[in-house]
């Protein structure tokens, strides 16, 4: 990450769920934690007086802040909990062996057995998890327990040793929990299917064994055993709605380097997470800017070699979303699904949000790389000849056909500019009628320009589909301008833009940057534009009331209301303030008037 203040990276967290890593100023790792939202809890450290003097200090030593965004808050506590273990910073407490998440091992041996275990021994044995939760271990034994029959001693059931009728059957057997594999009497074939099965449900494919739980449940409703029943109606519940999956969920996905690239036109995003034990242990972002047009693949390429380097990574697998090509002696794997896809999409989501940081960062640090950028933006959406630095939007009001107006807004640099915005009262367009209102106020402004020697905007935007454009293009060909000035027309049904001489409109990605001016600059015109058509209505009503008054015509009325800013405010004047305002005499004559009439 680039070196920004500190309080610029606390403006641009991110809202979502994920870990946050504060460092001091000589680089070094002060504490770890985890987030359902990332920046109300950053904040919070910020924001608020500390009882605990430790805490105090902490706040005192950050200079700067990383973190890593996740899925879920259950990502974000497993996550936490890796990174502690392997960095141990300071001022996070410490997690014993002991408290380690659990998971679920199936044993590598004849007859598996399938138990809870907090430490993972490569021997071969399928381990699934982390849970987050022990009961919810606990509760998917006791699911296994309920639907299968499987062992839980801990004797070496080989062949040979059953053969030898080494073992005889325990308590298990005989009150149904077992059945006697250690004397032969079940195959390994039915007890290894049963393996399968619960292969499955800790994969989430418990579709089948859920059928097996509700044939279950209706049997003991069937026998008169509701209890029994309530409680596999439970854990069926638990069962439907546990999210089996988690960041990432295997551990047979270890050592390896994950890369994704997220790029515009001047700069390019390579987020790299380091995944071990089926855990992201590491990750970096970073900010590559383009000199000479290179693709992503180039990029990527170059950039994995670099922050590889960098970490030391020994990494003999990475993913990545496009073919890349760094040497005979690493495997390059392109996931089209599964767990190993959601990794690569993992990283991109990181990679999306590190950049959307990094343009708010710039937005404040540096506004004109941020407005360059915008324009440049804009220029390759609209498909303009140049980058429109001067856009000008207009609007028409009208409530059924009275005080027709229209507004122009206009935007430099992306940005409002309400020193320039003007409004218009119609003049030679009677009744509601949009279309020839267009065309009257587009004429009146760029005449007005052209006359005044004014700037042109590179971009005029009207508000309203192919009918107000076709208007607005009458105009710009009266004054000789049409093809000097792009315009375009904002439809609001389904926003979709309108150029000239073409009946298919252009449809932008609603998140698009350039759609969110043009919006900004359509809502703009139309608030501007009712304020003005709302600010007319009432100071004509209000002139009608008070040129009811025998001797009180319009300039008089325009007085009195500049003053009290209301009729309400008039009428509740006392004679001595109107005088005053309006001379003695009819200051007695509109106080003699709303007293009369009160």
């Amino acid at each position: 990450m680039f070196e920004t203040d500190l309080k610029i990276q606390l403006q641009t967290l991110p809202t979502s769920p994920g870990i946050y890593q504060y460092f001091d100023k000589e680089d070094q790792l002060l504490y770890i934690g985890k987030a359902k939202n990332l920046k109300k809890r950053v904040l919070s450290y910020f924001t608020k007086t500390h009882d605990n003097a430790k805490t105090r200090i902490l706040v005192k030593k950050i200079a700067h802040i990383k973190h890593i965004v996740v899925e879920t808050e259950t990502d974000a506590l497993i996550l936490e909990n890796n990174l502690i273990k392997k960095y141990q910073p300071k001022y996070n407490i410490m997690l014993k062996d002991d408290k380690t998440y659990p998971w679920l091992c199936i044993k590598n041996e004849a007859f598996p057995r399938v138990f809870l275990t907090r430490r993972i021994i490569k021997d071969g044995s399928e381990y699934f998890g982390p849970y987050t939760s022990v009961k919810t271990v606990i509760v998917l034994l006791g699911l296994i327990k309920e639907l299968f029959m499987l062992r839980t001693c801990n004797f070496d059931l080989s062949p040979i040793n059953i053969a030898k009728k080494k073992y005889s059957v325990c308590l298990d057997y005989h009150i149904g929990n077992c059945k006697g594999p250690c004397e032969g009497l079940q195959l390994a074939a039915d007890y290894n299917d049963d393996i399968n099965a619960i292969r499955n449900i800790l994969k989430g494919h418990f579709k089948a064994s859920l059928k097996k739980f509700e044939d279950l449940m209706q049997h003991y409703a069937a026998d008169l055993k509701f209890e029994e029943a309530q409680k596999i109606k439970e854990k069926i519940e638990i069962l439907a709605n546990y999210q089996a999956k988690s960041t990432v969920v295997h551990p047979s996905i270890t050592n390896v380097d994950v890369f994704s690239i997220l790029s515009d036109d001047e700069f390019a995003y390579v987020n790299f997470l380091k995944i071990n034990n089926g855990a992201i242990i590491q990750s970096h972002t970073a900010e590559i800017k383009k000199k000479l047009n290179e693709t992503d693949k180039e990029l990527l390429t170059l950039s994995i070699i670099e922050i590889r380097q960098r970490f030391q990574s020994q990494s003999t697998e990475i993913y990545v979303p496009i073919k890349v090509n760094v040497g005979e002696a690493i495997k390059v794997t392109i996931p089209l699904q599964g767990d190993k896809k959601r990794i690569v999409e993992l990283s991109l989501r990181n990679a999306r949000y590190y950049r959307q940081e990094r343009f708010k960062q710039i937005k404040i640090i540096d506004p004109e790389r941020h407005t360059k950028r915008i324009l440049g933006q804009m220029k390759a959406d609209l498909h303009l000849q140049v980058e429109p630095q001067h856009i000008e939007c207009f609007d028409n009001s009208n409530i059924q056909g009275t005080n027709p107006v229209a507004a122009c807004v206009v935007f430099k640099n992306a940005k409002p500019s309400k020193k320039d915005y003007r409004h218009f009262n119609i003049k030679t367009v009677e009744g509601p009628d949009d279309f020839a209102s267009m065309e009257e106020v587009v004429y009146r402004r760029y005449k007005r320009l052209l006359d005044e020697g004014a700037s042109l905007p590179q971009l005029i935007v009207i508000d309203g589909g192919k009918g107000q454009l076709s208007s607005a293009l009458k105009s710009l060909e009266a004054l000789n301008l049409r093809g000097k000035i792009a315009i375009i027309g904002i439809a609001k049904r389904l926003e979709e833009l309108y150029y000239p001489d073409d009946s298919v409109p252009l449809y932008l990605d609603k998140r698009s940057e350039t759609l969110k001016i043009i919006q900004q600059l359509r809502d703009e015109a139309h608030r501007f534009g009712i304020t003005h058509h709302r600010d007319k209505r009432s100071k004509q009503a209000l002139n009608s009331d008070l040129t009811q008054i025998f001797g009180v015509g319009e300039k008089s009325a325009e007085v009195l209301l500049k003053h009290y800013k209301s009729l309400k405010r008039i009428k509740e004047a006392d004679l001595e303030d109107l005088m005053r305002v309006a001379g003695n005499v009819l200051g007695k004559k509109v106080y003699e008037f709303y007293k009369k009439n009160n």
